[in-house]
Parts: C-alpha cells; structure tokens; sequence
C-alpha cells in the first residue's frame, strides 16, 4: 500500500494544507467537494499542487511533521520545483 503526503492550495498567494493519506485520490476528493468541514472547506482549498509516496505509514507521517515545521517561502519551493505552474494535480492521478 501507498501513502501519500500532499499540498492544497487555493492559488499561489494563498493559504496551504498540508496532509497525509492512504488514498490521495478519495482524500483530495474529499477535499474538493467539502465532504467534511475544515480548514479546507473554510478557505476554499482544492488544488493538488504537490505529493511524494513513501511505502510505509511512518515514513509518510514522519515527513508530513518534518514540512509542518517549515516555513511556507520553503513550502513554496518545495511545490515550485516539480509544478512551477501551480497546475491542479488531482486530474492526473483521478484516472
């Protein structure tokens, strides 16, 4: 099994979420369609602009504590780096 960690963006000024999942695809629909009152139904936060896998629970977690702690200029690189474009994910990987 997979576990994803991953950042929401409502657009690149704006606020992140950053979360971990077994099941990126259910989790960020969740997410678009507000299924669950949060922080990301809140700020309208629906774009998948970045993820890694890891093949355990714990690494994923681990991970997830480590960019938590980061600022968001590194966040930002972090996203910039492999999606530049701020492009939504989600269709990619919803096949």
């Amino acid at each position: 099994m997979a576990y994803y960690v991953y950042l929401l963006a409502s657009r690149k000024d704006g606020p992140l979420y950053l979360g971990v999942t077994n099941n990126l695809v259910r989790r960020v629909y969740e997410h678009r369609t507000k299924a669950v009152p949060s922080f990301t139904s809140r700020y309208n936060i629906t774009k998948l602009v970045w993820f890694e896998i890891y093949d355990d629970p714990i690494s994923a977690i681990t991970r997830e504590k480590e960019i938590k702690k980061w600022r968001r200029a590194w966040k930002v690189a972090l996203i910039e780096r492999e999606n530049p474009g701020w492009e939504d994910l989600y269709d990619g990987i919803a096949q």
